[in-house]
This record gives C-alpha cells, structure tokens and sequence, in this order.
C-alpha cells in the first residue's frame, strides 16, 4: 500500500477530548499569539492541529499546534465560530518519534526555550536516543547538543562522549608530569 500523509485524513475533533503534550519548548509573545488570533479570525483555521490518539486515555494529545489549540480556548468568538471543534490530523508514533516531530514543526518556524530544549535533549537521551539520533531527527549540530546537555548538567549524558587530551599537566616548571 502506498504510502498516505496524515494530512488527507484530517478529523474534526471537540476541543475537550484535545490535551496538550508535556514537551513543547515552543512560546509565543503576546503580540504574535494576538496575530495568531487575528490569523484565524480572518482566515479561519487553515492548518490541522498534529495530535497523537491515545485509546487508552481516549484524548488527542498535541504533537504540534498548542497555540491554534490556545487561540480556541481563549476567545469565546472562534470557539463558538467553530463549534468547539478542532481539525486534526493524526499521527501514530512513539513518544520520542512525536518529541521529535514536535521539534521539527517548531524549529521550521519559531523560538524555543533553552531550559526546555535541554530538558527535551537529557528526556531522549534516557529513552536511549544517541547524539547522532537526536542530531538527524531535532536538526541540531552536535556543539548545541553538547550546550544542552551542560545546561542540565547531568553526568549521565556525557557518558558516551569522548573527551580528546587538549592539554597535559605540568609541574611549576613546566615540565610534564
């Protein structure tokens, strides 16, 4: 069978059955989640929400799109507008597939917090993603994991990294030891 984007299967769901991700490092100022509103007002929504089904929950939990989700929570015009429904397209991975397309949407457009990133970084590395994993599938050189996991500053993160000798220690005159 070939393969078919989730996109072309996209739902309408109730927003109360929507959650969500405890992961998302993404902000937005208030002068662009205001334009965000404006966006939708205007247009409408124009872009599914991504979301992961849980069956055992039966909820919809975000992979990408928390602040269209916010934009209906928090104006009572589009949530009404709208029926309280939000389209969604369904993605079915693992956690750290969806952390990781997470990253993806929101690095093609947007800022990130710091302390969350690293904390996206050090929560992949104990689902035993490698550096070169979390290099391919977040877009990030090794030198800004390497920034994120120090941020941490989990000794257990650096347990597969080589260190190289840059320097040997000396005696007061200067002699190799």
């Amino acid at each position: 069978m070939a393969y078919k984007s989730p996109v072309y299967n996209v739902i309408s769901v109730p927003i109360n059955k929507i959650k969500p991700n405890t992961y998302n490092p993404n902000t937005v100022a208030p002068p662009e989640m205001r334009l965000l509103y404006e966006s939708i007002k205007a247009d409408g929504y124009t872009m599914p929400i991504v979301c992961y089904y849980s069956r055992e929950n039966d909820v919809y939990i975000i992979v990408d799109g928390f602040h269209r989700y916010r934009v209906m929570l928090e104006y009572k015009d589009i949530y009404d507008r709208e029926n309280g429904r939000l389209p969604v397209s369904v993605i079915d991975k693992p956690i750290d597939q969806r952390m990781a397309s997470t990253i993806r949407h929101n690095r093609a457009r947007g800022n990130h917090s710091v302390d969350l990133m690293s904390n996206i970084v050090k929560e992949l590395h104990e689902l035993g993603r490698s550096d070169a994993w979390i290099s391919k599938h977040l877009g990030m050189d090794k030198d800004e994991i390497l920034r994120l996991k120090q941020i941490t500053g989990l000794a257990a993160l650096f347990k597969d990294v080589k260190f190289g000798k840059a320097w040997k220690p000396v005696d007061e005159f200067g002699v190799e030891e």
